[in-house]
């Protein structure tokens, strides 16, 4: 939905980039991080926003929840055709499982969704549902209430492919799995509270970026994926460390499995970025998008910025 970039550059002048003056840093700047510039400004396309529908089903997590709802994700990621439609699908826990449970974000761009789009996550008799007509400013102010105030959190993030319905136990049950069993050794942190979340991405949605305007990640139509969104959060800073190796072993763990997955045939080749806004700092951002978006993300650094100084004096991602 970006326009056009105000940006300030290394040596003090300022650019307005867009995709007919600039192309090449127009798309560097939508993926690329703080590598090129301090953006100061940017236009948008608006578009008319009426009611919405959306809100949470919440349910107590037993082993039954479990495959019930890693099905139904699948499943809706696969067969769902309404791009008004969208689910993330949550599993929470916190100190030793005083919260163990499921908390699913519904949400229809319009006042109601048809009948029987959301039966996957609904035929699963969820403790507590929220969803209703709404505007969007009312849900997004319901979703305030998951913000932890006063806790570090890491924040990591791995794309897989989306498993057939042959494998889909194998896949996502194993995944999930590995979570839980990663998440065990946290639960005497002080202030833990882990999830990890489910994001359909489905074919269409690449589709639509891309036609819409480039950007580094590229992502291409070739398969449905599921992005994974994982967190720990935690009272005390000086448990930093230690909970960073714990998210490493947790991403780890999730990237070992697919490639393994991969090279026995029980899940797809394909192009598995990482969404920057939710990647670790260990995690090799530029290392996993496509060699041409690299190239061109470098390229671009060295043009706009010669005496490296973003690359030097910021953290943060490098190409």
């Amino acid at each position: 939905m970006v326009l056009e970039y105000e940006i300030v550059f290394s040596n003090g002048t300022i650019g307005h980039i867009n995709g007919e003056n600039f192309p090449d840093i127009f798309k560097a700047l939508k993926g690329g991080g703080n590598n090129f510039g301090v953006v100061t400004n940017y236009r948008l396309q608006a578009h008319p926003q009426g009611n919405i529908w959306g809100g949470n089903l919440v349910f107590l997590r037993t082993p039954e929840k479990d495959k019930k709802l890693l099905q139904a994700v699948r499943d809706w990621t696969e067969y769902n055709e309404d791009e008004k439609a969208a689910v993330i699908v949550t599993a929470e826990r916190a100190n030793v499982d005083v919260v163990d449970s499921w908390i699913i974000f519904l949400f229809y761009d319009g006042p109601s969704p048809p009948a029987g789009l959301f039966a996957n996550f609904t035929d699963v008799n969820p403790l507590l549902d929220t969803t209703r007509t709404r505007t969007y400013a009312d849900l997004m102010a319901l979703s305030n209430w998951v913000v932890i105030k006063g806790s570090v959190v890491d924040i990591s993030t791995e794309t897989i492919p989306l498993p057939s319905a042959a494998n889909q136990v194998t896949v996502m049950e194993g995944l999930h799995n590995h979570w839980r069993n990663i998440s065990d050794t946290t639960l005497l942190v002080p202030g833990i509270v882990a999830s990890i979340a489910w994001q359909p991405f489905p074919k269409k949605i690449a589709e639509k970026a891309r036609a819409l305007s480039p950007d580094l990640i590229d992502a291409d139509g070739d398969v449905n994926r599921i992005i994974i969104e994982m967190n720990y959060a935690f009272t005390l800073q000086t448990q930093y460390e230690q909970m960073a190796a714990t998210m490493e072993a947790t991403y780890s763990g999730v990237r070992n499995r697919v490639t393994a997955w991969q090279a026995d045939g029980t899940l797809p080749q394909a192009y598995l970025p990482i969404f920057m806004n939710y990647g670790f700092f260990r995690q090799d951002y530029f290392g996993r998008l496509r060699p041409e978006s690299r190239a061109l993300a470098k390229r671009v650094s060295e043009q706009v910025d010669p005496a490296g100084l973003f690359r030097t004096r910021t953290g943060g991602w490098k190409p």
